[in-house]
């Protein structure tokens, strides 16, 4: 993989409420995304994972708490572009603009670094030549993006979010809508960033799995709250996941190779274990 030093960065949030209207649905939520560290938020539907990801890249203000950088800097006193210089997110369910290339859309994650009249952005091309090649989408550089399939597409926006050139790199459910290939090649992808580039990396993943194999720190979030925080061996659980999902989950170590593995054990498959 390319590796091009970047911006080194960390951003903490401390004691934050994020609400909807008078609705609270984060509560006093404290977490850091560090550099070189891949920090895995899991949880229920509903648990406020995503918009604790939004606050952290300010696009949901949190009603009380502070959100800042490493020097001090607060979040909420950044203009956009000094903001968009810092941290990079990829949303879910993002709309491509029509009669954009592939090489066009990943090239929208340079605007941040434009000069303001002139447009121009030295190191735009190699940025954009390395956000294509670690996404695996080289070769369709050319090729409309009405053309690609949704997974494509997601692959795509990640680009524009890697071609940004961020010290911090946000998340939310980066695997969704891609094959088991580009799932694991996204994760491959997260881990090189982090420990190749120091990027800090914060992400959202349902697949708990996947966060036991990629992620340096795991939260986990139920009903707004994070209930448990530290590496995944101490948060993945049978007890916490249990818990938090309202459903049976076993959690072993494969004796080969150490990773976590996690099962939900729904009502026909403990009916048939009982059975046996």
């Amino acid at each position: 993989m390319l590796s091009i030093p970047g911006p080194r960065d960390s951003v903490t949030a401390h004691e934050v409420d994020i609400a909807y209207g008078n609705d609270v649905v984060v509560h006093a939520a404290s977490l850091s995304f560090d550099a070189g560290t891949v920090t895995a938020l899991i949880g229920p539907n509903g648990s406020g994972k995503s918009t604790l990801l939004r606050a952290v890249a300010r696009l949901h203000p949190p009603k009380s708490g502070s959100v800042t950088f490493a020097d001090g800097t607060e979040l909420r006193l950044l203009g956009s572009r000094d903001l968009a210089r810092r941290i990079a997110m990829l949303s879910q369910n993002r709309t491509a603009p029509g009669g954009l290339s592939v090489a066009e859309l990943v090239e929208f994650g340079r605007h941040p670094h434009r000069t303001r009249w002139g447009g121009r952005d030295p190191d735009g091309p190699a940025a954009v030549t390395r956000a294509l090649e670690l996404t695996g989408l080289t070769e369709l550089a050319d090729r409309p993006v009405q053309a690609l399939s949704g997974g494509q597409v997601q692959r795509v926006w990640l680009a524009s979010c890697l071609a940004q050139r961020t010290g911090l790199l946000l998340l939310d459910e980066p695997t969704n809508h891609l094959d088991l290939r580009y799932q694991v090649e996204i994760l491959d992808v997260v881990r090189h960033l982090a420990d190749s580039e120091d990027v800090g990396i914060g992400l959202v993943l349902h697949d708990l799995d996947q966060a036991a194999a990629v992620a340096d720190r795991v939260l986990l979030l139920e009903a707004g709250r994070v209930t448990a925080d530290g590496p995944p061996a101490d948060v993945l659980t049978a007890e916490n996941l249990s818990r938090a999902y309202g459903i049976r989950v076993d959690v072993h170590r494969d004796p080969a190779d150490g990773r976590i593995h996690t099962r939900a054990v729904g009502r026909y498959n403990d009916a048939a274990l009982r059975a046996r």
